[in-house]
């Protein structure tokens, strides 16, 4: 073959070449790039304005089919970055509303951004908000915890129905706090109530200006010590996480309600006064561990919001039913995860420890399973065998759940406390003296090892109940405070 005609052919190959790999990177498609993500947020029920930023390399637009009540700032743009502000009036419906916006982008991608109103229920008190006050705030949550040698509840007092003598005991003392100062203990967490005990005004949840001096003045008893102090929400809608609909939406309102009165009234105490979100709410799995979540979002936002020293106060958000099986679903990173909390280093964590059941809660046999009278490798009964406590649920349990809690929380950077620690009293139960004595010291030992397990792990513990005669302010469990105090480090 002629080499002209050769040379021909393979010009004629190249050049097509060269236009099918020119062709092919003039029809490559860039990368599709939507930077928003899937994401919830929520405008406050007396109205507000949230904004999404994102980038696009393509055109994009959000779909406003069936909604009326959101106004947003632009609904569609060209390529590059982008911010969209959402607003809405106050809800003045009564209801939770709700609308999912849809953003797609010519590209090919999708998100979807949820926007959530709860309604106006009752009228805000957060009316005279102060500027923030870092004074007497300097500590951080793991500090403050660090610095808890061991913790006290007042018991069936202030949560009491009706009033602090409801349940029997006598009103709180400056010399009651001062006995429990003297006998080494360093914090009182008080169990408080308001809606369910009857304090407030059940059509526009205001809180009666007496108890909410009564509980002022309580903790200016403690802090007159120099002692740390938290007060929680107690017995007053701990089951609030199972509530759906609209009676979810008037938990949500008196959550705000109450915290903001309380946040007030306690504004200018210093870091030794915290406060809880709940008790022992009633969350037991996902859905019901994120209505929680939530509910403790409510609390920080309505602290936080009326400034002064709340600004920067430690704040305690309880596990899902106070429980440290559940605690995961609060972890950084989980879902729900870790409410958001505008300062840094200022939030706690609690449990409760009453396990084993049979030894801590259980007075007499029950038909899944019998009283523990006695617990500890070495305070076993050689006669009453039936009611010695399991092995497995001995020292080596207790240690490992509070390792279990340094690891995943303490670790972290997530303080943690047992806010509640107690044991059942046994001793009338058993069958000899000897038995009795043995019960008795076996509750001596384990509130020494509850204690010695937590702070060795960075937990303060809080005892429920016991040591203390309310009625004469008296030491009266001398065995009992001996082991506390001994765990502590005195």
């Amino acid at each position: 073959m002629d080499k002209k005609i050769i040379y021909g052919i393979a010009g004629v190959f190249i050049s097509l070449l060269s236009l099918s790999i020119i062709s092919c990177k003039k029809t490559t498609a860039a990368t599709p790039i939507l930077t928003a993500a899937n994401v919830t947020d929520s405008i406050p029920a007396g109205g507000g304005t949230i904004s999404v930023s994102f980038t696009c390399n393509d055109t994009w637009s959000i779909d406003t089919t069936g909604f009326s009540w959101l106004k947003l700032s632009q609904i569609s743009g060209t390529s590059g970055a982008a911010t969209i502000s959402a607003t809405a009036p106050a809800n003045s419906t009564g209801i939770s509303r709700s609308v999912i916006l849809l953003l797609n982008a010519a590209n090919g991608q999708a998100r979807r951004i949820t926007v959530l109103q709860i309604p106006v229920i009752f009228p805000s008190y957060n009316t005279s908000p102060i500027a923030p006050d870092a004074t007497g705030m300097g500590s951080t949550a793991m500090q403050i915890n660090a610095n808890i040698k061991m913790g006290m509840n007042i018991w069936n007092t202030m949560e009491a129905p009706g009033g602090e003598t409801g349940w029997g005991n006598p009103p709180i003392t400056q010399s009651l706090i001062d006995t429990l100062k003297k006998a080494g203990f360093n914090a009182i967490r008080i169990p408080c109530g308001y809606w369910a005990q009857g304090h407030v005004n059940k059509a526009t949840c205001q809180i009666d200006s007496a108890w909410l001096n009564r509980v002022k003045e309580v903790v200016q008893y403690c802090v007159n010590d120099g002692m740390y102090v938290l007060i929680n929400r107690h017995h007053d809608g701990d089951g609030d996480p199972q509530l759906t609909g609209a009676s979810l939406d008037t938990a949500k309102a008196i959550q705000k309600a109450i915290w903001e009165q309380v946040a007030t009234k306690l504004r200018d105490f210093d870091e030794h006064v915290m406060f809880a979100s709940y008790n022992e709410p009633n969350a037991t799995d996902l859905p019901t561990s994120i209505v929680l979540h939530d509910l403790h979002q409510i609390f920080i936002n309505a602290v936080r919001s009326t400034g002064g020293k709340n600004a920067y106060r430690t704040l305690v958000i309880q596990a899902p039913s106070t429980s440290l099986d559940l605690a995961n679903y609060f972890t950084p990173g989980a879902i729900p995860g870790t409410p958001y909390d505008s300062v840094p280093n200022k939030l706690m964590l609690e449990f409760h420890w009453y396990s084993p059941a049979n030894f801590c809660i259980l007075g007499g046999d029950a038909s899944w399973g019998p009283e523990w009278r006695y617990w500890g490798a070495n305070f076993h009964s050689t006669d009453d065998t039936l009611h010695n406590s399991n092995a497995s649920a001995e020292e080596g349990y207790v240690q490992s759940n509070m390792q279990w809690a340094k690891k995943n929380f303490t670790d972290k950077g997530i303080p943690v406390l047992v806010g509640e620690f107690g044991v059942q009293y046994h001793a009338d139960h058993c069958p000899t003296p000897a038995d009795s004595i043995l019960s008795l010291n076996s509750t001596s030992h384990f509130f020494g090892e509850i204690v010695r397990d937590s702070r060795a792990n960075g937990l303060s513990p809080f005892l429920w109940a016991g040591v203390i005669d309310r009625a004469t302010e008296t030491i009266v469990g001398y065995q009992d405070l001996d082991s506390l105090r001994k765990a502590a480090g005195y």
